[in-house]
């Protein structure tokens, strides 16, 4: 195959390219590295092409469809970087994911994959959040991705869009797992919202990703995660404990921020049927390969589309 990673730089994206490479594909990455990292790609691989870019710029688009003739998308790349910027926002996820769609109907791809968030699914009247519950996102990271799936699904594409649970791998730079573990082995202070969240181990994404680009495979809208929910301090519980960390007083629990949503789990069932697919690893185990993972190689970076509650700004200090 000849794959085109749009966002190629990402924790998804670069760990995908790392995979194809390895089977022996040809793959272009386009990433204007805003979150992502050119360090995250191999160097000099003969089989990949780095193009420092944005999704927002169609010349550039069509140049490199045209160019590189590729004959599968994965559509990684997002903004999310500043939750108030929502004309970033809108360019990249609206406006870049249209110039990506167009220019991959033009090129009569065989597959389109596109990475889409559980925040599209708002504040959802119950968890697990089954593939057909509607979309009701409310920040401007949740709108502008369900927009930009809203085209594609419009598009005629051979497509598969992915609305994802917290996956957890190598680079990962978002979330609590990389925030908790790099305060706590500073000595920081951390609190833990009073969420529930589903997390998926990385290899299991990687099952998934190898069935939804396989030609002829089922089509539309799924739900990638294990189904299963646990709260932000059952995630802080087992980051103390890898650590070793000594707590002289309880982790503040704090209720929600306003941009937040108490509980998104997903719910897998559509997926595993048509796919017929299942996870490998449970909870804990995801989350302390992860933690293994930064023992070795570090955390890089940490980002977020959400603001802080402003109840914990001293702890942040």
């Amino acid at each position: 195959m000849r794959i085109f990673i749009t966002g190629g730089a990402g924790c998804l994206g670069s760990n995908l390219a790392e995979r194809y490479l390895e089977v022996g594909h040809d793959v272009l990455v386009l990433d204007n590295f805003a979150t992502g990292h050119r360090g995250s790609l191999p160097d000099h691989h003969p089989r990949l092409s780095v193009v420092e870019g944005s999704v927002t710029n169609r010349p550039l688009v069509d140049r490199l469809f045209a160019e590189f003739k590729p004959s599968h998308v994965v559509h990684s790349a997002a903004a999310y970087k500043d939750p108030d910027d929502w004309l970033e926002d809108a360019r990249t996820n609206i406006e870049g994911t249209i110039h990506v769609v167009e220019a991959a109907k033009a090129a009569d791809i065989k597959r389109f994959v596109n990475f889409h968030t559980a925040l599209g699914y708002g504040r959802p009247a119950s968890v697990p959040i089954p593939v057909d519950a509607p979309a009701r996102p409310f920040t401007s990271y949740g709108i502008s991705k369900q927009a930009g799936e809203t085209y594609l699904a419009m598009s005629g594409l051979p497509f598969v869009s992915l609305r994802l649970a917290n996956v957890t791998g190598p680079r990962l730079a978002i979330g609590p797992i990389p925030t908790f573990y790099t305060r706590l082995k500073a000595g920081k202070g951390c609190f833990c919202s009073r969420t529930i969240r589903d997390f998926i181990d990385m290899d299991d994404f990687f099952s998934v990703m190898d069935l939804a680009l396989a030609e002829g495979a089922p089509t539309g809208l799924f739900n990638v995660s294990t189904g299963t929910g646990h709260s932000i301090k059952d995630i802080f519980d087992i980051v103390v404990d890898h650590l070793g960390v000594t707590l002289s007083e309880p982790v503040p629990e704090v209720e929600p921020g306003a941009d937040d949503v108490p509980a998104v789990v997903l719910d897998p069932a559509a997926t595993m049927a048509a796919f017929d697919w299942q996870p490998r690893y449970g909870f804990e185990q995801t989350i302390r390969r992860m933690l293994a993972w930064y023992d070795v190689n570090g955390v890089t970076a940490i980002y977020s589309h959400l603001k802080a509650p402003p109840a914990v700004a001293s702890i942040q200090t």
